[in-house]
This record gives C-alpha cells, sequence and structure tokens, in this order.
C-alpha cells in the first residue's frame, strides 16, 4: 500500500473520532440539562404556590374589615383620615 493513502485513511479515522467524541460530549450536556427538568420545574411550583399564599394572606391583611378592626386597636387611634385636598394621585404610565 501506498504511505499517502494510509496517511489519509489515519487522518479521516481520527477526524471522524474527533467528530463523535465531540457529538457524544454535546449529548451528554444536553442529557444533564433535561435530568434537571423536573427538579426545577418542581422548584417552581412550590414557588408558585408559595407566592399564591402569600397573595391570599396579603390580601386578607389589606382587607377593609380588617383595617377597621386595626383602627379600633389601641395603638392606631392616634391616626386620622386625611381630607381630600391633603391626598395627592400620581398617574403611573
Amino acid at each position: 500500500m501506498n504511505l499517502g493513502l494510509l496517511i489519509r485513511m489515519f487522518i479521516c479515522i481520527l477526524s471522524l473520532g474527533g467528530f463523535l467524541y465531540f457529538y457524544i460530549d454535546k449529548q451528554n450536556v444536553i442529557t444533564e440539562l433535561r435530568l434537571q427538568i423536573p427538579t426545577i420545574q418542581k422548584e417552581l411550583r412550590e414557588i408558585e404556590q408559595e407566592n399564591t399564599r402569600l397573595q391570599f394572606v396579603v390580601e386578607e391583611f389589606e382587607s377593609p374589615s380588617h383595617l377597621m378592626e386595626l383602627a379600633r386597636q389601641p395603638e392606631y387611634r392616634h391616626l386620622k383620615h386625611p381630607l381630600c385636598k391633603d391626598i395627592i394621585e400620581i398617574e403611573i404610565k
């Protein structure tokens, strides 16, 4: 056999091996990311549930009946309702 042919075959096999190595490495990275998806989804679901719970707590605290109960307590008796002329409205666009 010709030495040039052997060198070309060796280079082709080496190049093919390199491409296969990088392809498998890329597939491993993709598989690792796919394995992380369920845990991230679980964390996201827990965060959404906590946000829903906290939103309920905020709405319950800000409800008019709760605010009126707070206004009746002795530590808040010194607070007075503002007059209409003292209220400033700011429009947010």
